[in-house]
């Protein structure tokens, strides 16, 4: 197995359109968490014509929700959530500047389109591994859209963050290629 790419935020076009499906990556750097009601809110913001609270521009953001700290820890377990479930939000979002996210599952085609034309990747941190990942924060600090709790809008400080890309910006799709190697299997 290949050694990890290590990526370092900020984190750009360029820096993403040098990944491929497959590849493993160690994160380091800063990333923002966000889930579908800050996203919701986010995209109601700019549909007012309302300043967002950070600006995305070569920014990732991380499909979480954190549980509460031990005393001593940045932050509680953080593993990925379900993507899907901001792929209404997406588009709108990566256009404001965002290249990199970070979550679990399959996106839909309106997302992928929108990735190739932002040259944006889409990684998938280990759904199970949670108190794992949560080794690699640092720092955890709310920005905005505290009244959410664990889906507010916050920034992460992470050292070796672990993630794979499964959708790079060219469209390509790790859960689609891998798939497709089982569909020929009889009685499936």
């Amino acid at each position: 197995m290949a050694e990890p790419i290590r990526i370092h935020t900020p984190f750009t076009e360029e820096d993403s359109r040098k990944l491929k499906i497959g590849d493993s990556v160690l994160i380091t750097g800063e990333i923002y968490a966000a889930r579908d009601a800050a996203h919701k809110k986010m995209c109601e913001a700019l549909a007012n014509g309302e300043k967002l609270p950070i600006d995305w521009q070569n920014k990732m953001v991380y499909y979480l929700g954190p549980t509460p700290a031990k005393p001593g820890d940045p932050i509680g377990s953080c593993g990925p959530t379900t993507s899907g479930r901001m792929d209404a939000y997406t588009p709108t979002m990566l256009d404001q500047g965002i290249k990199g996210m970070i979550g679990k599952g399959s996106r839909s085609k309106e997302v992928v389109e929108s990735m190739k034309k932002n040259g944006v990747t889409y990684f998938a941190a280990v759904g199970g591994a949670a108190a794992l990942i949560a080794k690699s924060v640092k720092k955890y600090e709310v920005l905005a859209y505290s009244e959410l709790g664990p889906e507010a809008l916050a920034r992460l400080t992470v050292e070796d963050f672990p993630a794979i890309v499964v959708i790079d910006c060219e469209g390509n799709n790790l859960y689609e290629t891998n798939q497709a190697k089982y569909r020929t299997l009889k009685g499936y």
